[in-house]
C-alpha cells in the first residue's frame, strides 16, 4: 500500500510538472521565440471586381485597410485566421486598379488600431505612389478605429473623413518584450547562449534588459516617432511643433481631431464617396471593390518571409492590452 500511494505522489508530480512546462511553451511562443504553423487554408485565388452601389462607366474604387497592419503574405497558420491588412494585398489591388482606366478616385475605408512600423510605411508608400501614377483623387474614410499606423496610412489620402464615432490618433511607436526570466527559473529551464558579439543576444526574453539596451530600443523608438511625427506634419500641412504637440501617442475622438486638424470632416463613408466622386468631376460612378476567390500570381510582397510578429517589433500601434 505504501508503494502504490508513492507511485501516486510521483504521478502527481510528474503530471503537475508538466502542466509548468506546458505553461513555459506557452508564453514562449507569446514571446515570439517559437512559431507553431498549422496548414489550414488554400492558395487565395486572382481577384475579382464586384460592384456595390452606384452606376456609370466610370468607377470609384473602395479599398479596406482593417485589422492589424503587418508585412509578408496571408500564411497557413492559425495566426492568419485574424483580420490583417497586408502590403502584398495592397499592392495586389492597386496593381489591378492601375490597368483600369475607369477608375477615377481611391476611397480608403480604414478601421485598424496600427501594426509594425514598416507594414504601415510600406502601405502608405504603395498607395502614394498609385496616387502619382495614376492622378487621381483619394479619400481615406476613418471608421470605428484608425490609430497609430492606421492613421499613417491615411497621410495618403487628400481629404480625410471621420465617423462621429471614429477613435483615432495614438501618434507613436511602441516597442515591448516580455521578460520570462522568472517563469525560467521556477521551472529549472536555464538558457544556455553562445553569441559572436556583445548585443547579439541584445533583448532576449530570457534575461532582464540592462539600461544599455534598453538606451539602444529607446533611439531607435524616437527615430521611426520622428519619422511618423514628419509624414503628419506634410500630410496634415502642420509645422513640426504643432505636430510633436499632438503626438503624444493620446487618442481622439472624431470632433477633437477636427478641431486639431488631423481630420477634415465628420461624416460616413457615403460622405466620401460622395466627396471622391466630385474631386473626380462625375456625375455618375460605380463603386467597386476587388474580392479573391482560389490561386494567384503573387506581387513582389508575397515573397517576404512569414514571420508573423515574431521577434522583437516596432509598432505603429494602439494597444490597450490585446489585439
Amino acid at each position: 500500500m505504501k508503494k502504490i500511494r508513492s507511485y501516486g505522489r510521483q504521478i502527481m508530480a510528474l503530471r503537475t510538472r508538466g502542466r509548468v512546462i506546458l505553461a513555459g511553451i506557452l508564453l514562449l511562443l507569446m514571446a515570439g521565440c517559437v512559431t507553431v504553423k498549422v496548414s489550414v487554408f488554400e492558395e487565395p485565388g486572382p481577384l475579382e471586381e464586384k460592384a456595390v452601389s452606384g452606376k456609370g462607366r466610370d468607377k470609384v474604387l473602395l479599398m479596406d485597410v482593417s485589422g492589424i497592419i503587418v508585412e509578408g503574405p496571408r500564411g497557413s497558420s492559425i495566426w492568419s485566421m485574424k483580420s490583417f491588412t497586408r502590403p502584398e494585398r495592397i499592392k495586389e489591388e492597386l496593381e489591378k486598379a492601375a490597368k483600369d482606366s475607369r477608375i477615377k478616385a481611391l476611397v480608403l475605408r480604414i478601421n485598424s488600431p496600427g501594426g509594425t512600423v514598416s507594414g504601415s510605411d510600406v502601405v502608405l508608400h504603395e498607395i502614394q505612389a498609385f496616387k502619382q501614377e495614376k492622378g487621381i483623387p483619394v479619400v481615406a474614410c476613418l471608421t470605428g478605429v484608425a490609430t497609430s499606423g492606421g492613421y499613417y496610412v491615411a497621410q495618403a489620402a487628400d481629404t480625410i473623413i471621420a465617423y462621429p464615432t471614429c477613435i483615432t490618433g495614438s501618434i507613436g511607436v511602441l516597442a515591448m518584450k516580455l521578460n520570462i526570466k522568472g517563469l525560467m527559473d521556477k521551472i529549472g529551464v536555464d538558457p544556455e547562449m553562445i553569441k559572436s558579439g556583445q548585443w547579439k543576444d541584445f533583448w532576449s526574453p530570457f534575461k532582464p534588459a540592462s539600461p544599455e539596451e534598453k538606451q539602444i530600443m529607446q533611439d531607435v523608438t524616437d527615430s521611426f516617432y520622428r519619422n511618423f511625427v514628419e509624414v503628419v506634419a506634410k500630410g496634415r500641412n502642420l509645422n513640426a511643433a504643432q505636430a510633436r504637440k499632438i503626438a503624444d501617442g493620446r487618442i481622439f475622438t472624431a470632433s477633437q481631431a477636427l478641431d486639431l486638424g488631423l481630420v477634415d470632416r465628420v461624416g460616413y463613408l457615403d460622405d466620401a464617396i460622395k466627396l471622391a466622386q466630385e474631386k473626380a468631376g462625375l456625375a455618375d460612378a460605380r463603386v467597386v471593390r476587388y474580392n479573391r476567390p482560389g490561386s494567384h500570381r503573387p506581387t513582389i510582397y508575397s515573397m517576404l518571409p512569414n514571420l508573423e510578429m515574431a521577434g522583437p517589433q516596432f509598432l505603429y500601434l494602439w494597444w490597450p492590452g490585446e489585439i
